[in-house]
């Protein structure tokens, strides 16, 4: 997204050696070399300059799957737009990540994750598109969502004009953290 304050809501993931950038864009694009650039949406706002980045590491901005032990990346649908869009589920060992920047409907696959990276457009309200095709969720929703299906930790990606003007008047949400340009999320695990 073109955000007046935030670089475009992206995420590296990096385990060993494998290193998969999943949306980003312009001023969030990863140094060095990618296994796979994974995108939300094939036609989302920011797809030409992502397409631009990735084609000067070789790679074509795709939604698919990735594996290379012990971490596995898969797809899932988000009710967003009128086209298909996606969230995905990254799984290293038993903990379970989730990258969804943008949804209407909080994504039920979404239950349990030990880390959620999620839409944050709209504040208080969601922010429906014309024609009823989807939209974006807002941060008071999610945050309930989030509870309700027991996300342990909750970091807001997407964050939009709504969300920044009360993030300005000292507003902050009953649950979830806002995520910073930069910052790195270490996942500890105790392999079995």
């Amino acid at each position: 997204m073109k955000s007046p304050r935030y670089a475009p809501a992206g995420l590296l993931v990096e385990c060993g050696t494998a290193r998969v950038m999943i949306d980003g864009g312009p001023g969030a694009e990863p140094k060095g070399n990618l296994a796979v650039w994974l995108v939300t949406d094939t036609r989302g706002e920011l797809i030409r300059e992502i397409r631009e980045l990735a084609r000067l590491r070789g790679l074509e901005p795709v939604v698919s799957g990735y594996s290379s032990k012990p971490v596995s990346i898969e797809p899932h649908n988000v009710v967003h737009t009128s086209h298909d869009t996606y969230g995905y589920v990254i799984r290293f060992y038993r903990k379970k990540i989730v990258w969804a920047p943008e949804f209407l409907l909080f994504p039920i696959w979404a239950k349990g994750a030990h880390l959620m990276f999620a839409e944050a457009a709209g504040w208080n309200r969601p922010i429906p598109f014309r024609g009823g095709v989807g939209g974006h969720a807002s941060v008071e929703q999610v945050a309930s969502d989030a509870q309700k299906y027991k996300i342990k930790k909750l970091v807001f990606a997407h964050i939009g004009r709504p969300t920044i003007k009360a993030m300005d008047a000292g507003q902050l949400p009953l649950f979830g953290e806002f995520g910073k340009d930069g910052t790195v999320y270490k996942i500890v695990v105790n392999p079995v």
